[in-house]
C-alpha cells in the first residue's frame, strides 16, 4: 500500500514539476506514516483508562514496543512521564495521573527471576536489589550483556534519570552487573 502511494507521489511530482509538490508530498507522506504508526501501535495496547492518553500523548513520538519493553514501577513511570513533560510533552494533571497508573498496571516490573533472587549478599548485589529492581524487572537487566564500561555508562544514565546510587556505590554496582550480566 505504501509503495503504491509513493509511486503516486512520484507521478504527481513529475506532472506538477515544482518544488511545492515535493514539499506537500513529503508532508503528506509524514502524515500518512504517522497515522498508520499510531493505528498499528494502538492495536498492541491493552484496554484501560490510560490507553487513549497513551495513544494521544505518547505514540506520536514513540512506538508502542518502546513503552511495552520498559517495565517500570509506578515511581519509574512517574519519573519517565515527568521527564517527557519537561522535554515538551503536553499532558494535563488528570491525564498524567491516569497515564501513570495505566503504565504501571500494564507495563510494570515482572516477577523477579531466579538469578536475581539468588543474588549474592555483596555490596553490589544489595545495591542491585535496591536501586535496579525497584524500577526494572530482572529480565530487562539480564538481557543487556554489557561490558563493565557499558554498565558504568548505564548506571550513570540511570542516576541522571533518578536512580538512587551514591557516587561511592557506582563502582560496586558496575562490578556486580558486569560480573553477573556481562558480555559472554
Amino acid at each position: 500500500m505504501l509503495c503504491a502511494w509513493k509511486s503516486s507521489v512520484r507521478r504527481a511530482r513529475g506532472v506538477l514539476g515544482c518544488e511545492g509538490a515535493r514539499v506537500r508530498s513529503a508532508g503528506l507522506l509524514v502524515l500518512v506514516c504517522s497515522v498508520l504508526a499510531a493505528t498499528l501501535n494502538a492495536q498492541e495496547l491493552p484496554a484501560g483508562p490510560g490507553a487513549k492518553v497513551l495513544e494521544a500523548r505518547c505514540l506520536g513520538c514513540h512506538a508502542a514496543d518502546l513503552v511495552v519493553s520498559q517495565r517500570l514501577s509506578l515511581a519509574g513511570w512517574t519519573g519517565e512521564v515527568d521527564k517527557m513533560i519537561r522535554w515538551g510533552a503536553t499532558v494535563d494533571t488528570a491525564s498524567r495521573d491516569t497515564l501513570q497508573a495505566y503504565l504501571a498496571a500494564h507495563f510494570g516490573p515482572g516477577p523477579v527471576s531466579s538469578n536475581a533472587a539468588t543474588t549474592p549478599a555483596t555490596p553490589g548485589g544489595s545495591i542491585y536489589q535496591r536501586a535496579c529492581l525497584s524500577c526494572h524487572g530482572s529480565d530487562l537487566v539480564e538481557q543487556q550483556r554489557l561490558s563493565r564500561t557499558g554498565w558504568v555508562r548505564e548506571v550513570d544514565k540511570m542516576v541522571r534519570w533518578g536512580a538512587t546510587v551514591s557516587e561511592t556505590d557506582k563502582g560496586a554496582l558496575a562490578d556486580h552487573l558486569a560480573g553477573h550480566f556481562g558480555v559472554r
